[in-house]
């Protein structure tokens, strides 16, 4: 916050999501950061779009430099990582403050970090075939590895965003649960596009509706509650206490989606890859993060049950 002039403070404060799902390393770096590329992108014209595509090269840039078995090579790869993800910042920030929203910029960003790490996790299984005696002799080992630690990555971080989507609306004053992408909806607006025509737009909504998919399959319960405030509360007339239910339940599972983000992740790599061992990384990825991400979403599972119960016994009605 010391970065941010005082007269700008009340305006960072509003760029960011909510205190509750803020990470605490975004908040005392990333965030000021992001902001102080986000001001000076809203007094020049740059739009969230054009920052999101910029960070993708830089991640990109980032894994390539991993490949190196060096380590200024690295150290550059590090800086460039940092650099990808205070611009992942800054173009959700920029988009808060100008309120310049659009589907197209989510589908961005959550690819974004997506191409970063897919070209991370090709370098380390090229590092290591080229420079490790072990996996020079055993190829299959590191690539199975990277895959599985790939595909497990996707799954912790399209489950994290989720719960972090959903923990929002027991913030919201007016916001409606339908706020939340509804597949439905976003497969009937797929159908409506030609191919022809928006070609980009098409077929970056078809991958959207894949991520989407991905999240819902994943929490059955989540999607019953969702249906059931829908149904019975419909044009956001949730009550207070039924968000302030949710809130409690869901706070403590913050802090497990946090984990789950770019900050620890990207520790763990960098430690990993200085050490001249990056095959831990993937090893933190299978065991460690899916353990929490098991954890998260039994627990969560859990909270939407108790509050789907409550609905059902009337505690919500007349208030």
């Amino acid at each position: 916050m010391s970065l941010i002039p005082r007269k700008w403070r009340a305006q960072y404060a509003s760029s960011l999501k909510s205190l509750d799902t803020e990470e605490h390393i975004d908040l005392y770096f990333y965030r000021p950061l992001g902001f102080c590329v986000a001001k000076f992108s809203e007094i020049v014209g740059i739009t969230p779009n054009f920052i999101t595509i910029v960070s993708i090269f830089l991640g990109i840039g980032a894994g390539v430099a991993f490949y190196f078995n060096s380590e200024w090579i690295n150290f550059i790869g590090m800086l460039l990582l940092m650099s990808a993800n205070t611009l992942d910042s800054a173009d959700g920030q920029l988009a808060r403050m100008t309120r310049n929203y659009s589907r197209l910029g989510r589908i961005l960003d959550g690819m974004a970090g997506d191409l970063w790490f897919i070209t991370i996790y090709v370098a380390i299984c090229l590092r290591e075939i080229t420079f490790s005696q072990f996996f020079i002799d055993h190829n299959w080992m590191i690539w199975t590895l990277g895959v599985l630690a790939g595909i497990s990555h996707i799954k912790q971080a399209q489950l994290a965003d989720y719960y972090r989507q959903f923990h929002l609306f027991s913030l919201s004053g007016g916001r409606t649960i339908n706020e939340l992408e509804d597949v439905v909806e976003l497969r009937r607006k797929y159908r409506q596009m030609s191919w022809k025509k928006d070609f980009f737009n098409k077929l970056f909504m078809k991958f959207y509706i894949g991520y989407c998919l991905q999240q819902t399959h994943t929490t059955p319960t989540m999607q019953r509650l969702i249906r059931m405030i829908n149904r019975k509360y419909p044009e956001g007339t949730a009550p207070a206490q039924l968000k302030a239910d949710l809130r409690r339940g869901s706070l403590p599972l913050m802090k497990f989606t946090n984990i789950l983000s770019f900050n620890w992740r990207s520790i763990i790599l960098v430690l990993s890859i200085f050490a001249k061992m990056p095959w831990i990384y993937f090893l933190c990825e299978l065991v460690v993060f899916n353990a929490i991400m098991f954890y998260m979403r039994s627990r969560h599972e859990r909270l939407c049950r108790e509050l789907i119960s409550n609905i059902e016994q009337g505690k919500y009605d007349n208030q």
